[in-house]
């Protein structure tokens, strides 16, 4: 059985926890993250730390308290660090441009791709063939970051694609005669 949720979750300074019943709210210098807590788990605050812990004994309730922990865990470091991920295009004429709350994408269709982005996330183009996305919602950055790779993910044969930056293809050999 996982032990996730006896480790405290530390609370660095400049870091400010709202407990409101069923809710916790974490605000630092990258934002404020509001999230929810399961009916089966008690969040409590010991000086500088959180403790998360179940409600009773049951199995189901032993695990959601090992989850509320991860993710009081990550939204600490999503207020004081943040996450980021980075995507490559790589493609002949494949190009992407930030512009305010869009991220304009030319992927090899008939038609530029031009992609929304959210509250609360930032994107940036370093280069015509980098995106990085960052956000103090570590599940947002990833989502953000998963439906800008699924306009073009890679191809095993060229690897034509958008791709995480460390992300490895698999490339096929092409047919044999």
């Amino acid at each position: 059985m996982s032990r996730i949720a006896n480790a405290p979750v530390e609370i660095p300074a400049g870091v400010e926890v709202a407990l409101n019943g069923s809710e916790v709210s974490i605000k630092g210098t990258k934002g404020t993250l509001t999230r929810n807590i399961h009916s089966d788990v008690e969040v409590t605050q010991e000086g500088t730390s959180l403790k998360s812990s179940a409600a009773n004994n049951a199995k189901q309730s032993i695990a959601q308290a090992g989850t509320t922990r991860a993710l009081l865990n990550n939204m600490v470091l999503g207020v004081t660090q943040g996450f980021e991920k980075k995507l490559t295009l790589v493609g002949v004429g494949y190009r992407a441009k930030s512009q305010g709350n869009k991220l304009d994408l030319t992927l090899g269709f008939s038609h530029p791709v031009q992609y929304e982005v959210p509250e609360g996330i930032k994107i940036e183009t370093p280069s015509q063939t980098e995106i990085i996305v960052s956000g103090a919602d570590k599940q947002k950055v990833g989502q953000v970051a998963a439906d800008i790779r699924a306009y073009r993910s890679p191809e095993p044969y060229k690897g034509k694609g958008v791709r995480y930056s460390d992300e490895h293809v698999a490339r096929k050999d092409a047919k044999k005669k």
